[in-house]
């Protein structure tokens, strides 16, 4: 096998390699010979066909074979020699389009070399670590809105009309084309009005309903609804009013703590300003994140792949694009061209995840089976009832895989930035603390 370079410019490179004949038939020779004992063929005992006749029935499939694995035996060869790691998968094509048995192979191959990183020295960087906490005031909204969501009922006045966010306490029966249907009737019914528990237009027509009134409601089932007997289908629902209850929030007190778990009210609000804090905290750990990434972009300068850079820039562009047209659910759109400034973002980007990949990897950074589980078990929670698919899914699909390892493996990278370099902390306002994090978002 000979190789050739072809190419060097900037992180440019191309190869021809040749293959010679005999190598390949050496290769085919030696598979058949293998194989040999194994076949049968008609008018042959197994193990006894001759080799001619092995090589015209099976050769043209393992040259194809042969010719395959030489060359991606090349390919492996001449990267562990050159110590070369290709940006993106090499372009690989074979230039001897007319190739017939017993010509040598030619093939070029061409790609973009990952660049040298130069060692970094984040010691001298200087971060600032903002610490917020947890203000009474905080606390005591957290408490309040607490109590709101453990809101109980009690009953109105006689006569008084129930608005929305009340409770209606209802006995109704429901009838398509004047007949009931299953799953359409119950009794002493507690329904809270403006909670969009029943079908659209059914809750508005009961505010302003008293203790003892009887009212027919009259609505259509959505197209989409769920038996189909019923989509699409207009419902009569005869109801009677049997009790009409005003929202109340529960009071602030150790009774509101022990329906959230705590032993009384003071150690209620210790856990609220713990998870407040912790809120904080994570906050303003994308805010030094940032100042960390913005000097390590100063710090180093070198060559980037530009494939690696036209396919974030097209990215970017591709992605803001939606952001901007959240209409378009699709991708059947026109095509999206980078920008100067999708470009200098790309750039940014390209440059720092292979800085911080080099620094994970002299690190020795790894993301354990833990940390996966629990990131693959935070996103499946976003697919209720349906976790087991979602987890069966990630585990076929490495690209799914490496994009949760990612951010992960990032995160690590910067504790390490953290470690090493001066962090000095600052107390500041939720309310500074929410500013910064808006300038991040504006950038």
């Amino acid at each position: 096998m000979q190789v050739t370079e072809t190419l060097n410019e900037g992180l440019k490179r191309g190869y021809a390699i040749t293959i010679p004949a005999t190598e390949l038939e050496e290769k085919v020779n030696v598979k058949l010979a293998e194989a040999q004992p194994e076949i049968e063929m008609k008018g042959f005992r197994k193990g006894k066909v001759p080799m001619p006749l092995l090589k015209k029935q099976f050769g043209p499939r393992l040259m194809g074979e042969v010719m395959q694995e030489a060359v991606d035996g090349a390919m492996n060869k001449h990267f562990e020699d050159s110590g070369d790691r290709p940006a993106m998968q090499p372009d690989v094509k074979m230039t001897n389009e007319d190739w017939k048995e017993g010509d040598d192979v030619n093939v070029e191959m061409s790609y973009e070399a990952l660049p040298e990183i130069p060692e970094v020295d984040v010691s001298g960087v200087a971060l600032e670590k903002l610490v917020v906490k947890a203000e009474d005031e905080a606390v005591t909204e957290a408490l309040e809105n607490l109590a709101s969501s453990a809101q109980d009922f009690e009953a109105r006045e006689e006569d008084a009309a129930s608005e929305d966010g009340d409770q209606v306490v209802i006995d109704f029966v429901g009838k398509v084309d004047g007949e009931a249907f299953e799953g359409g009737s119950a009794e002493d019914y507690p329904l809270t009005l403006g909670s969009n528990s029943f079908i659209p237009g059914f809750e508005e027509q009961l505010v302003g309903v008293k203790t003892g009134d009887e009212k027919d409601v009259t609505v259509t089932f959505p197209e989409e609804y769920g038996a189909e007997h019923l989509a699409g289908k207009e419902a009569v629902f005869s109801c009677t009013v049997k009790e009409v209850k005003a929202p109340k929030a529960a009071e602030i007190n150790d009774e509101l703590a022990t329906k959230f778990g705590a032993e009384d009210l003071d150690q209620l609000k210790g856990q609220i300003a713990e998870r407040l804090e912790a809120e904080y905290a994570g906050a303003a750990r994308q805010v030094m994140k940032r100042a960390a990434l913005d000097a390590l972009a100063d710090l180093v300068s070198f060559d980037l792949p530009p494939s690696l850079v036209e396919a974030e820039a097209k990215q970017i562009a591709h992605q803001l694009w939606h952001e901007e047209n959240p209409d378009v659910q699709g991708h059947d759109h026109p095509e999206i061209e980078a920008t100067d400034e999708h470009n200098s973002l790309a750039e940014r980007r390209v440059r720092l995840g292979l800085l911080l990949a080099e620094m994970g990897q002299k690190a020795e950074v790894e993301v354990t089976e833990q940390e996966m589980t629990q990131a693959i078990m935070q996103q499946a929670r976003q697919y209720p009832g349906q976790e087991r698919q979602f987890f069966e899914f990630i585990q076929q699909n490495a690209q799914m895989q490496q994009q949760l390892r990612a951010p992960i493996f990032e995160d690590k990278v910067i504790d390490l930035v953290f470690e090493q370099a001066q962090v000095s902390e600052k107390e500041i306002s939720k309310e500074e603390l929410q500013k910064a994090v808006e300038a991040l978002e504006e950038e």
